[in-house]
């Protein structure tokens, strides 16, 4: 099946070269930020259900049905800093699920991990859902995670999806899209994310580019 793109917007091509930019010229050294997500597999992998979330109390819990759930591989690199803001980008993609899952744009976690330009176009991609009274179900794999860290507050990530085992579900009727995957289930997103006051790395901006050739198997 084919999911929504993730971020509506007329100049997605700008934008993400742009974060690109950006993620390039970044405080990190390592080799591979000039490096297409996907045209090599890191070193370091590792895949769970559910990232594991911070201890903090304040944080939102974030619940799926029993019938979906998101696998984020690459969850460690070795560096506590990168590993906290992949973290938070996993638990970035799982509050705009939940709030697929809810049918509502005012949970508690999609304000707390997003903000700015990616909370706007996440709220969009959830009414969209919302408004045709849809859901998912199955499981939705994310891949090729790389982060660059830009001075103390700043992080890009970028990251494949691979949607060809999750599909679309309608909440009225109950009928499941169970087309065949084509290669428009993959995408590959650019994120910017920024450390806020309270320390969670919020995603801040984000573009996908759905069927892109860096992500296919």
């Amino acid at each position: 099946m084919t999911r929504r793109p993730r971020l509506l917007t007329t100049a997605a091509a700008g934008v993400t070269a742009v974060l690109l930019l950006a993620g390039c010229g970044s405080n990190d050294d390592t080799k591979q930020n000039d490096k297409i997500p996907g045209a090599e597999t890191a070193p370091t992998k590792s895949s769970s259900p559910t990232p594991t979330e911070p201890t903090s109390p304040d944080r939102p819990k974030i619940t799926f049905p029993s019938d979906a759930k998101n696998v984020f591989e690459d969850t460690a690199t070795g560096d506590a800093t990168k590993d906290a803001v992949l973290a938070d980008n996993a638990l970035s993609v799982n509050s705009v699920d939940e709030a697929i899952f809810e049918g509502s744009t005012g949970t508690e976690a999609l304000g707390f991990y997003n903000s700015g330009k990616a909370l706007s176009s996440s709220i969009t991609y959830v009414k969209g859902y919302i408004d045709d009274s849809d859901t998912w179900i199955g499981t939705t794999r994310y891949f090729d995670r790389k982060v660059s860290l830009s001075g103390a507050n700043g992080a890009y990530v970028t990251y494949c999806s691979d949607e060809s085992k999750s599909f679309i579900k309608n909440k009225k009727t109950g009928k499941v899209d169970r087309s065949p995957a084509t290669a428009d289930a993959y995408v590959l997103y650019h994120t910017k994310l920024t450390k806020n006051a309270e320390g969670v790395w919020q995603t801040t901006d984000i573009v996908s580019n759905r069927g892109d050739k860096a992500c296919q198997p």
